[in-house]
């Protein structure tokens, strides 16, 4: 027998990604490619002010143009679709696809066309004149709880929503210990820092905008709908629900998907009418999103008020805190709307050791975009406040940031550890990540530059931030749709393996890591394994990808059906070489007895046996496929350390991030290059969120950062280069060790960049400064005004 090539092993290696030749040579297939024999466009005419009452709705001149299909208001859509579902379970006021009879939001759709061309439809949207009585209109949230000027929903008094958790009280979900154990906490301290903090909104803005296309075939009864989504399973079970169709019935597929950021988990009003669109003409219905629709349309991100107080003895032993959280959630709960804010509840413990913690959440309506998921969910938002007041209290103290940290630190050996607020943190060393940061950055040596610097009347800081978030999003317990993931696993006759993931990968590069596992696990070459996703035709079940899920969960479940199918292949192999199964490795593209390769079967010699068995091992059924469902037993942590070093010029206010040191800790990494990938990622939009992200409303509703003109987003040539580097700690909630990253670099960089920006304003005493950096801001602490 010829000596075979050696195979490296793959898992935890820096492998390219195999998705990434088709995306930047232009042969990726995206929604907006996709034609279909037929097809149709949908334009929404969308309201132009933020609150008021429809008089009426001239659509004459829309039906007179030519290549004009379809005209409908919202009443005749109602008629097709009832109120959108959610899915906190919670009262929460009707929300329809199409505003009947009052907009609550500037981009509320109040009609849509239907043309055979794009164009055309845009024309005879524009055609359309609604004739509204403007209502007054609330931006701010913490006038809005008041009830002045006005209440948005009549059932919701005071503009207040109903809490998302059991044990709330009124209108706010609340988390606490004994009230007289934190009231004793602080009347006990030695030190007290409070402060109002604004976690600002933000427009998730990914590259591709949304769209979709659904087609329903009146002879056979079906739907297809292609959506740049992030769970086209999700998709259907709701797509079906309101169209009345069976799940049986509805196809949904995601084909690449250009960003989401957690903005495409939602199922949005234009693909409710797409779909119930194309079942009541027949025809395919395409919609695609445009710039302009997306900054009102697609959900925002954050847009949280905290009032934070934190309670300390001198030596810097932190004994109690209390948040008060506001969420400005927007006109409307969407599917997860409600339940992103109670996030940042969960995460108030942070890394810290706090004995008494008091944690209160109003979520409030506003007539504004709702709001919903964005790269970290509610997760920033703890995060920030939190390190911004253990950075408060570090100076405050006069400590070194990174030893107050030190010292109120969860330690290793209280691991898993309940924390005040119920989660169950699964593992962490947070001093050993806290210490390589150090190191790396050099933080004595930096402390130095710093004071250097300033002594030349250079304005320069330091920031250092600590967090933790819950990610691998898993147990059914936690999420309302299920937390489990499906795969499975087949060896084709060839040899080959395909397999297909519940998970629906955009940008996190699974195609990749889990062929790396499945190469690892069956001594295959990388190239003779297809990762198949996105196709509910194809893959038989799924929940989705967002909460960094799909490595720690939909990569164990492909773990586990890899491991059965592995199981039933020795069996035909052990038949056919005529050993015992558990004697057999399989290595190098053979199955043979361990410490004697001349003895092996190539593996498509194995495959081709197990499909046509002859003769047939007792106890086996022909073929090499099984499937798996994971369901973890609790959700993961991953943590880390941030440190930055920022100068702000003294002239013009303008801020300079000049270093940014990350120190991640995700469990075992399948693939560090990937890793380092999402935390380029992640870092790049919660710098943005922290120097130049804000998405406004003028007082009477309207957007003011509606376009790139105006809403600012990071380019490379904003950012040093990011010096990552990381620790391993192993979940135990999943086989495979890992916890997840994709939104890491979101919560410990944006602390950490306004920390610095402070530090350097340090000499003008300033303690706290509200998101974004902006210069005009900076510039006017510098010359004596205020932030």
């Amino acid at each position: 027998m010829a000596a075979s090539l050696v195979l490296p092993k793959l898992v935890g290696q820096r492998i390219k990604r195999r998705e990434d030749p088709r995306l930047i040579q232009g042969r990726a297939t995206y929604v907006d490619d996709i034609k279909v024999v037929g097809m149709q466009h949908l334009a929404f005419v969308r309201s132009d002010i933020a609150h008021g009452r429809i008089l009426s709705i001239d659509t004459s001149a829309a039906d007179a143009m030519d290549g004009v299909e379809a005209v409908f208001t919202g009443a005749q859509i109602a008629e097709l679709l009832a109120p959108m579902p959610i899915l906190t379970p919670f009262p929460s006021p009707d929300h329809r696809a199409v505003a009947v009879d009052i907009v609550r939001y500037v981009g509320e759709p109040v009609a849509v066309v239907v043309t055979a061309d794009r164009y055309v439809a845009r024309d005879a949207a524009d055609a359309i004149v609604v004739d509204y009585e403007q209502l007054p209109a609330v931006v701010d949230p913490e006038q809005a709880m008041t009830g002045t000027p006005v209440v948005i929903h009549a059932d919701f008094a005071d503009n207040l929503a109903l809490p998302f958790l059991p044990g709330g009280t009124g209108v706010a979900a609340d988390f606490t210990v004994d009230d007289t154990v934190v009231d004793q906490a602080f009347a006990d301290a030695e030190v007290v820092v409070s402060q109002r903090m604004v976690n600002q909104r933000l427009a998730p803005t990914p590259i591709e905008t949304r769209g979709v296309l659904a087609h329903f075939e009146p002879g056979k009864g079906t739907m297809t709908i292609w959506s740049s989504t992030q769970n086209p399973h999700t998709l259907r079970t709701f797509i079906a629900t309101m169209t009345g169709l069976g799940q049986d019935q509805v196809r949904a597929i995601a084909p690449e998907v250009g960003g989401a950021f957690g903005a495409k988990i939602n199922i949005y009003p234009e693909e409710y009418v797409a779909a119930a669109l194309s079942k009541r003409l027949g025809l395919p219905i395409k919609w695609i999103e445009d710039r302009s629709e997306a900054f009102v349309a697609t959900t925002h991100g954050r847009d949280i008020i905290g009032y934070v107080d934190i309670a300390a003895r001198r030596d810097g032993t932190v004994v109690g805190l209390k948040l008060r959280l506001i969420a400005d959630i927007g006109a409307y709960n969407m599917l997860l709307t409600a339940a992103i804010p109670t996030l940042t509840m969960q995460m108030a413990s942070a890394t810290y050791d706090i004995p008494a913690i008091r944690a209160t959440l109003t979520e409030v309506f506003t007539n504004k975009t709702p709001t919903a998921a964005y790269r970290g969910a509610g997760r920033p938002e703890a995060t920030y406040f939190v390190e911004r007041a253990m950075d408060m209290l570090a100076r405050e103290l006069e400590m070194d940031p990174a030893d107050l940290r030190r010292k109120n630190f969860i330690t290793p050996d209280q691991f898993p550890y309940t924390t005040q607020m119920g989660a169950v943190y699964d593992s962490g060393d947070y001093g050993k990540a806290l210490d390589l940061a150090l190191q790396n950055a050099g933080w004595a040596d930096l402390k130095k530059q710093r004071d250097a610097a300033r002594a030349k009347g250079r304005l320069v800081g330091l920031g250092l931030s600590m967090y933790v978030e819950v990610c691998g999003v898993g147990p059914s317990s936690s999420f309302p749709s299920g937390g489990w993931e499906y795969a499975q696993v087949t060896i084709e006759r060839d040899g080959r393996i395909s397999a297909t993931t519940g998970a629906s990968p955009h940008g996190q590069g699974n195609e990749t890591t889990f062929a790396q596992m499945l190469a690892d696990q069956f001594g295959v070459p990388l190239e003779h394994i297809t990762i198949h996703h996105g196709d509910t035709g194809v893959v038989k079940q799924g929940i989705g990808t967002f909460g960094s899920r799909s490595q720690a969960v939909g990569g164990t479940a492909l773990h586990l059906a890899g491991g059965k199918v592995k199981v039933k292949m020795a069996k035909f192999a052990a038949a056919l070489i005529e050993a015992h199964e558990d004697d057999l490795v399989f290595e190098d593209g053979m199955i043979s007895v361990k410490g004697s390769p001349e003895s092996g079967k190539s593996f498509a010699d194995v495959a081709k046996y197990a499909y046509v068995p002859v003769p047939l091992p007792k106890g086996l059924d022909p073929g090499l496929s099984e499937e798996a469902f994971f369901e973890p037993a609790n959700n993961t942590y991953p943590f880390g350390c941030h440190i930055s070093m920022l100068e702000i010029d003294r002239e013009t206010g303008e801020p300079t991030l000049l270093r940014l040191v990350a120190v991640d800790d995700a469990g075992h990494l399948i693939n560090p290059l990937i890793v380092d990938g999402q935390i380029h990622g992640g870092l790049a939009q919660g710098i943005g969120q922290a120097m130049i992200e804000e998405f406004r409303y003028s007082e009477d509703g309207q957007p003011v950062t509606g376009s790139f003109m105006d809403y600012a987003i990071p380019r490379a040539a904003d950012f040093p280069r990011f010096e990552l580097d990381n620790t391993v700690t192993p979940t135990p909630v999943n086989p495979l060790g890992a916890k997840g990253v994709g939104e890491a670099g979101t919560l410990g960089s944006t602390p950490c960049v306004v920390a610095a920006a402070v530090d350097a304003l340090s000499e003008f005493g300033v303690k706290h400064i509200d998101m974004m950096l902006r210069p005009e801001k900076l510039w006017r602490i510098i010359h004596g005004g205020q932030p």
